[in-house]
């Protein structure tokens, strides 16, 4: 598979960023076991381009990259960097382990960003332009060059960037909706016109990077498809910064979906769509709202007693694609207390899951506990639970015990035992409500006070014993994090939230992570 040509008109590379610009969304931060466990899912599922991280922001970006750049069996794994020397040669090293590496280099172009954020003339940016490219070019054969703000700069000054850097020898030109605040029409025609106009235009691919603003991140990303783009950016859900990316699920049915008047194809397999919906929502700490396209839980799902009838005749009549062909499936109810090893691991691997013996082990054991205390375990349970286990396997503070006792009108009291780096202690601490008094107590037990962004919880499944899935998000000396957990107990799992939520607050990004993007 070649990237640097456009001789295969019909096929549309996908370049995925959500490890780049979905970890960029308040509150998404991965671990490092998270970040590898994404990766590996989107090499197999067929994608393209990882954009694996941003290398100069920190030594955990720079290890993530590396490592998989090192475990990458077919997909480019690219690394962002500024036009800065020291951020082209922490790329280049980054991706160095990988059998295709590539560096992505950006710089702003548009007036308002070249006056407030750069602070430097078009012909000062054009230089960069030049010079960062050919230092990119030098390191590695894959250079991909984006215009930040391109949508809000003039096209004449956008050719002229996108000629030098043609010119220095970048083999992807993309052309980025940083703000989301372009429309299909103008993406098109702004493709159109730099396609057509800029001197070797053909030796390079042309890429789409649309963010969701106005809601219109997806139809700009096929508008710039249909003007010519080879190359289209995105991440799974549609995560990323302020309204997030173009979605890659929906892309990519639109396209498999639409064939008749979108003739284009992707190489991915979009069986595995479900369950990377599900492996990244998990791992960000960002539920999927219900009605989300292609991969919400209300997607195939049908009410109206006009839709169900329809449905019991023909399929076809309210379902324009089938759930098994993103990876859905309609069985739910398989698994209880008497089931063995060998059915949870069949079960896991139904479900997507790879476990080694020891993750495997501990989730089998918190299987048993929950059959234990409910009476049916759902697949949604299951990917809960085991989600929750990953997404906890790097926590320094772990809970070891906890009582709550309430009265109306009167005291509500947390004894609270927790383990911080293998170090046991109690505290006992009040508060005016019993999750009050537990946020309280874990405050009391850690010494800090983050403050609480957003609390919420919702049921798993179905039943009064469905488990309690609770959202805690934090914020700490301008960082911000999220936990979630399930559990039966609904106590229990406001404060394993919390607590996760808190040990993410731990995970250092570094502070050039914070606020940095491309496109």
């Amino acid at each position: 598979m070649s990237t640097t040509s456009q001789s295969n008109t019909d096929r549309v590379f996908i370049f995925d960023t959500t490890l780049r610009d979905g970890e960029q969304a308040p509150g998404a931060t991965m671990t490092f076991e998270e970040k590898l466990q994404v990766a590996e899912l989107l090499d197999n599922m067929g994608v393209d381009i990882i954009e694996a991280g941003f290398p100069i922001a920190s030594n955990g970006d720079f290890e993530a990259v590396s490592e998989i750049a090192r475990r990458s069996k077919n997909s480019v794994i690219a690394g962002l960097a500024r036009a800065i020397p020291g951020d082209i040669d922490r790329a280049g090293q980054a991706i160095r382990p990988a059998a295709r590496g590539r560096i992505h280099t950006f710089v702003s172009t548009s007036p308002i960003h070249l006056k407030y954020q750069m602070n430097k003339n078009q012909d000062e940016v054009l230089e960069l332009v030049t010079q960062s490219v050919t230092q990119a070019r030098n390191l590695i054969d894959d250079v991909e060059w984006s215009a930040m703000d391109a949508t809000r700069t003039p096209i004449e000054y956008l050719a002229r960037c996108v000629e030098a850097a043609i010119k220095a020898g970048a083999t992807t030109i993309n052309i980025p909706d940083t703000v989301g605040f372009t429309v299909p029409e103008e993406y098109f025609a702004m493709f159109k016109t730099l396609i057509e106009t800029v001197p070797n235009s053909d030796k390079a691919i042309f890429s789409t990077h649309c963010h969701n603003d106005l809601g219109m991140a997806v139809a700009n990303s096929i508008a710039g498809v249909q003007a010519g783009a080879r190359q289209v950016e995105c991440t799974i859900n549609g995560l990323g910064e302020r309204a997030g990316n173009a979605a890659l699920e929906e892309l990519v049915m639109a396209l498999k979906t639409r064939g008749d008047a979108l003739p284009f194809h992707t190489e991915i397999d979009a069986t595995h769509l479900a369950r990377a919906s599900k492996i990244i929502a998990a791992a960000c700490n960002t539920p999927v709202q219900f009605n989300k396209a292609i991969v919400g839980k209300n997607a195939f799902a049908h009410e109206s007693g006009i839709h169900q009838d329809g449905m019991l005749k023909n399929a076809e009549t309210y379902e324009i694609m089938t759930p098994a062909s993103v990876g859905i499936k309609e069985t739910s109810l398989v698994m209880g207390k008497h089931s063995g090893r060998a059915a949870f691991k069949d079960k896991l691997k139904d479900l997507g899951y790879e476990l080694g013996d020891n993750a495997f082990q501990e989730a089998f054991v918190r299987f048993k506990d929950l059959a234990d205390r409910k009476k049916n375990v759902y697949d949604d349970d299951l990917v809960a639970l085991v989600d929750d286990e990953m997404g906890s396997i790097e926590d320094k503070i772990k809970l070891v015990g906890m009582s709550v006792s309430s009265t109306i009108g009167g005291e509500h009291v947390c004894d609270l035992k927790v383990s911080i780096e293998g170090e046991e202690k109690s505290v006992q601490v009040s508060g005016t409500g019993s999750v009050d008094a537990i946020f309280n107590a874990i405050k009391t037990a850690v010494g800090a006070n983050p403050h609480l962004v957003h609390y919420g919880v919702d049921a798993v499944t179905g039943g009064t014993d469905a488990q309690a899935n609770a959202h805690v998000r934090l914020e700490m000396n301008g960082k911000i994090a999220s936990g979630r957990t399930a559990e039966p107990d609904t106590l229990v799992a406001s404060a394993r939230a919390y607590l996760n939520a808190y040990n993410r607050l731990l995970v250092d990004r570094g502070a050039s992570a914070q606020g940095v993007m491309a496109g």
